[in-house]
């Protein structure tokens, strides 16, 4: 027989994905235990690996969630008429995408180094395919001649970098808006892309 739709595993599924991802985000995936995880989330330890064989597979889900997410969303950005148009809608959407998922982000980036080696590679197959959509655009606009660059790749991981560094720092409340942020960024990847 069939779950019922708000079943507990409809609710502590999701429940165990959250706090692993807070705790992970907060104290690093090697200070949480799946006791921590448990007692976060109001079970037994024991529970928790009727939803996930161990540690290491609730960060390798976690982070594979993030990145299916992000290129999922990136899939259904309108298409854009230029490599100028297209590099702006990449801009604004990877800040966006991210600063609404700062915890995931985090995990994305300092955990790589703790995901098993077969982890490590599906991951980095994920994270390839989001930077090809930024290389295209680039390799596009140089084409073109609307952007100057002398690599790049180079120009995609610097790209990237950039725009991912806004979650180190921006806070709601602060001295500027996210939207005013994004538009300095656009106007600096513009820059830095020489258009």
């Amino acid at each position: 027989m069939a779950r019922k739709k708000n079943s507990s595993a409809d609710v502590t599924g999701p429940r165990i994905r959250a706090a692993a991802l807070r705790l992970f985000a907060r104290h690093g995936y090697a200070a949480v235990s799946m006791r921590q995880i448990a007692t976060e989330v109001g079970v037994q330890a024991g529970t928790l690996y009727l939803y996930t064989p161990d540690k290491q597979s609730l960060l390798f889900d976690l982070m594979q969630q993030h990145m299916q997410d992000l290129l999922a969303e990136l899939a259904i950005l309108p298409p854009a008429t230029t490599p100028l148009a297209d590099l702006e809608n990449f801009t604004r959407f990877h800040i966006r995408f991210h600063q609404a998922r700062s915890d995931a982000v985090f995990i994305s980036y300092m955990e790589l180094r703790n995901l098993e080696p077969a982890n490590f590679d599906r991951i980095e197959a994920l994270r390839r395919d989001y930077e090809a959509h930024l290389v295209t655009i680039l390799a596009r606009g140089k084409a073109a001649h609307v952007f100057e660059l002398p690599d790049t790749k180079l120009a995609t991981f610097a790209v990237i970098a950039m725009l991912t560094g806004v979650n180190t720092w921006f806070r709601e409340g602060g001295r500027l808006s996210l939207d005013a942020v994004e538009e300095i960024y656009w106007q600096m990847v513009r820059k830095a892309v020489g258009a």
